[in-house]
């Protein structure tokens, strides 16, 4: 969010999705009540540091972090926002003073602070739980807001695959060591991710089509949603049809396997240092997020079929959408809405996605990188494209060539630099400490001291144990 963002916001004013609170040191009390309400009604953005006549007022510098840090946890923390959720927290500076801005998506669940509902309209956020009218009307228009929420009554843990549970699982305990669902049967976790609900028009209660795409067998699946399924195309040679294809049918976990792995099939993989240390995967760091993007956001009950086509100067991804605004989307006027969130979260639990909104920023962040300057393109429609832009291979080989010998060789002399520094900090540290220190093997670290022993930069004093490093401070 901009400087400028922030302007509209403020000339705009309170209303159903701003809301000021000045929290010059801490946070508000009702913060939480104001996210909750946000939550259940359409989301919205707040601001910290501004009071209710849209003065900024700003928060304390050296508290930032501290702030930031609390309400990220909070919101995760099921003893005051049930279900836990996610925001998005940034801070920015506005005429020399911090604001923090706190982005809430509108939830396809019923959310309670501190075990009360609250809603919002145009006058603040209304403490409604006693209101059973009103609850029945917020719950009725969670079930049909979002697709993920359709239920299915004659849906049995029978339909879903184990296997495919069983993994989930792992991945959950590997992303998250302290997560309770891996150790929750099979029907308790899928209840408390939000899959089994009670249909408010009906009174029937069954699993939702979210834990049909994430967990069903195929037959399964394709007997209740036989549109389903993600076309993967390769069309660089043969323009009229296709050099390769894969068509996707299965649950989600298994369908964003198969399709990164059709990726790795097809684009090249250029090498690339970050922080001139360590390597990243270009490649992968843009099409986790594109494939993730397009497996979370999809409007399901509409039988328009998602599909990835490579060309040979671009990628593009497409699939149907439940607009929440039109045109291109950056990180400077993104406004994070998550079209299937339990699925979303469900993603982020098994370390397939990040925090709302991480998506779009990491794509823009490394796309000119990967293509060489030029940027990727974000259309929000009712189809939503994303469109990533390719270098041809055959005119980039040379340059690619070159620019990674160049990494390389910087690269290697800021290890140089760090090595000595190190050494000169501590004339006892050993290799595998460097190496640690570093972020690279053991080999490597010996590879630089022997050039730097050549060089006459160091010495080894003394044996390998016991002994200690000289660094030579040259004349």
């Amino acid at each position: 969010m901009t400087k400028q963002d922030i302007d509209k916001l403020i000339k705009t004013g309170e209303c159903i999705n701003i809301e000021f609170k000045e929290s010059k040191s801490a946070v508000n009390k009702d913060l939480y009540q104001t996210i909750c309400a946000f939550l259940n009604r359409i989301g919205g953005h707040i601001l910290l540091g501004v009071d209710d006549n849209g003065k900024i007022v700003g928060i304390k510098k050296d508290l930032v972090p501290k702030i930031k840090k609390e309400i990220v946890t909070t919101v995760n923390n099921s003893h005051k926002i049930n279900p836990p959720t996610s925001v998005m927290v940034e801070d920015i500076k506005v005429k020399g003073k911090s604001v923090i801005i706190i982005t809430v998506p509108e939830s396809s669940q019923v959310h309670k602070c501190n075990n009360k509902i609250y809603d919002r309209n145009q006058d603040g956020d209304f403490d409604i739980t006693n209101h059973s009218g009103r609850v029945a009307m917020l719950y009725l228009r969670k079930q049909t807001n979002f697709s993920e929420n359709k239920v299915f009554t004659q849906l049995t843990l029978n339909d879903f695959n184990e296997d495919v549970m069983e993994r989930a699982k792992k991945m959950i305990k590997a992303n998250n060591p302290n997560s309770p669902l891996p150790d929750m049967d099979d029907f308790e976790m899928l209840k408390s991710l939000g899959f089994y609900l009670r249909d408010m028009n009906t009174g029937k209660e069954g699993f939702t089509l979210g834990a049909l795409l994430l967990f069903g067998k195929d037959d399964v699946i394709y007997s209740l949603i036989a549109y389903y399924k993600t076309d993967a195309i390769v069309r660089i040679e043969n323009i009229d049809r296709y050099d390769d294809r894969e068509i996707v049918n299965t649950n989600l976990i298994d369908a964003f396997d198969i399709l990164m792995q059709f990726i790795k099939k097809h684009l090249p993989d250029p090498f690339y240092l970050e922080d001139d240390i360590h390597r990243v995967s270009l490649r992968d760091k843009i099409f986790r997020e594109v494939i993730s993007n397009m497996l979370i956001h999809r409007e399901y009950l509409n039988p328009l079929s998602s599909r990835i086509i490579i060309e040979k100067t671009k990628v593009i991804a497409e699939n149907a959408n439940r607009t929440h605004g039109f045109g291109h989307i950056n990180p400077q006027n993104l406004a994070p809405f998550s079209k299937n969130p339990k699925i979303a979260r469900f993603f982020r639990d098994i370390g397939r996605a990040d925090e709302l909104g991480s998506g779009v920023r990491n794509i823009f962040k490394y796309v000119p990188i990967y293509s060489k300057g030029a940027e990727p393109q974000l259309i929000e429609e009712d189809i939503f494209r994303t469109i990533i832009p390719l270098v041809p291979e055959k005119s980039s080989e040379r340059t690619t060539q070159k620019s990674s010998e160049k990494s390389s060789e910087k690269s290697s002399e800021k290890t140089v630099e760090k090595i000595i520094i190190l050494m000169k900090e501590n004339p006892d540290i050993t290799i595998l400490s460097l190496a640690k220190e570093l972020g690279i093997s053991t080999r490597a670290v010996e590879k630089q001291i022997a050039k730097l022993k050549g060089q006459g930069k160091v010495k080894r004093i003394g044996p390998d144990r016991g002994g200690y490093w000289e660094v030579v401070d040259e004349q």
